[in-house]
């Protein structure tokens, strides 16, 4: 395919095209879309069957343009320092029910795939973005899970139960995270709705406690780099990068906690449950060799806390490199998965969060894993049998794993080709760059502005991670979504 600054590709073709090839269905099958068109609202409860908890102060953290809404928190300040906190999270079971066309797709794709130039959600945005979706002010049927934490971040009182709700405010990551950290003016969106900025403090104070005790823990901090793509009719304009702030700490702490407390649940009825976990790494070895290289030492047997230890201090020290040393990480750390384990079955836990209790159960109008989870969830009120198998959670776990795989492949797909389209028109520019990898199988570099990656194909003897190097972009292709570039002096 020609690469000169005229060619013209579609994004949202490679999108499409890479969906299919990683095995996932990139658009919703005609019984689907019939089941879509009898749907006429959200989800209805008979009077007084639920607890209404409309009146407290519900707000939504997400994405600038986000509108596929999972949860919602809210906190209460209660004597000796402690806080209540809730999530409520979307009833999206009461939509759409087990083995129904919707739910046949869902399960086919298990996630949504979020591009940057198109997303292909799991649900249909009738529902995702409206019908299923804790949307602002407006009343939906959730999943509350309710804990106490205390002012040394554990948790206590743990329930888990449906209840009405009602989004307060919809807000940002970005605007509330910059409020947050002194950097910006609170938002408007906030000061609009009374008393919600002593609710955000309040939050933020419990998210605080909990993550400082996850960290205490073992808990791992990592930064990588990912550009999303801006696009303006259909053409990459710039790549900005996605970065951590107070806010969506607040919202990952939160979910950590509530991921817990669903677990546990599931357990203590004596449920079989869909575990999320990420095993004891098998190339700790390499890890310790890592950080050997950087001047420190790790104990030979896998340790989360001495990990994390390293990690914060390298953040410190060396801000510029984190995001590679964390990529690095992550990479010897090995993918999570997902995994059934059955009543009594000791847990494998997550060693990259440093806890022993985690299923995945605030997302599901995204993530097919929750919906399963809120589905046990639901026959645990009952007393019934489990909405699954063992053996049907079994091959869910399994499948769910392989299809996250996939979904990851084309969302990384169409960032590097999108990347290659932003570049088209600066093949023979020279750029500042690092080495992010280095191995037989080549040397990869990424540049310090415009965030990009390639490979360096000329120029690469002698070079290893963390190398600065000045390189010249030689050649691209943009369907395939690779960059080659050549040191230069």
């Amino acid at each position: 395919m020609p690469t000169h600054p005229d060619s013209k590709i579609s994004l949202a073709q490679i999108a499409h095209n890479a969906m299919i090839s990683n095995g996932l269905e990139p658009d919703f099958p005609p019984d689907a879309l019939a089941q879509l068109k009898s749907i006429q609202g959200p989800a209805q409860e008979p009077a007084g069957s639920l607890k209404d908890m409309t009146r407290l102060l519900w707000c939504s953290i997400d994405n600038d343009d986000s509108r596929d809404l999972d949860q919602i928190t809210v906190a209460e300040k209660l004597t000796d320092g402690k806080i209540r906190i809730w999530i409520a999270v979307a009833d999206v079971d009461a939509v759409v029910k087990i083995k129904s066309p919707l739910d046949l797709h869902a399960q086919k794709n298990t996630t949504s795939v979020y591009t940057g130039v198109q997303t292909f959600p799991m649900l249909p945005e009738k529902l995702s973005t409206d019908l299923t979706s804790l949307s602002e002010n407006e009343n939906r049927v959730a999943m509350v899970i309710e804990m106490v934490v205390d002012q040394a971040g554990q948790t206590t009182e743990p329930q888990v139960y449906r209840a009405l709700v009602r989004n307060q405010a919809k807000l940002a990551y970005n605007a509330v995270g910059s409020w947050l950290e002194g950097k910006g003016p609170i938002p408007p969106a906030v000061s609009k709705v009374p008393g919600m900025d002593q609710q955000l403090r309040l939050q933020d104070e419990a998210a605080q406690k909990l993550r400082a005790l996850r960290h205490q823990h073992g808990a791992l901090d990592l930064q990588t780099l990912q550009p999303r793509p801006v696009t303006q009719d259909g053409v990459v304009i710039d790549l900005q990068l996605e970065t951590q702030n107070r806010a969506g700490q607040l919202i990952e702490d939160f979910m950590v906690a509530a991921n817990g407390v669903t677990a546990t649940f599931l357990t203590q009825n004596k449920f079989p449950t869909l575990r999320r976990v990420v095993k004891i790494p098998e190339r700790w070895s390499r890890i310790v060799a890592v950080a050997g290289d950087l001047g420190e030492k790790l104990p030979a047997d896998p340790d989360s806390k001495a990990l994390s230890d390293f990690l914060a201090r390298q953040r410190q020290k060396d801000p510029l490199h984190f995001p590679d040393l964390s990529l690095t990480v992550v990479k010897l750390l090995g993918r999570g998965e997902y995994v059934l384990e059955m009543p009594g079955q000791a847990p494998q836990g997550h060693f990259g969060l440093a806890v022993r209790d985690y299923n995945h159960s605030t997302a599901p109008n995204r993530r097919y894993p929750d919906l399963i989870t809120h589905r046990l969830l639901k026959t645990a009120f009952e007393k019934k049998n489990p909405a699954y198998t063992p053996d049907e959670l079994s091959s869910l776990a399994a499948h769910c794993t392989q299809q996250e795989n996939a979904a990851d492949k084309v969302e990384r797909q169409v960032r590097k080709s999108a990347s290659a389209a932003f570049m088209a028109n600066r093949i023979g520019e020279y750029f500042e760059a690092l080495v992010t990898g280095a191995s037989d199988k080549g040397t990869w570099i990424r540049l310090l502005t415009p965030p990009v990656e390639g490979k360096l194909v000329q120029g690469s003897h002698g070079l290893d991670v963390g190398d600065k190097v000045r390189v010249k972009l030689i050649t691209l292709n943009i369907e395939n979504g690779w960059i080659d570039f050549a040191k230069v002096p």
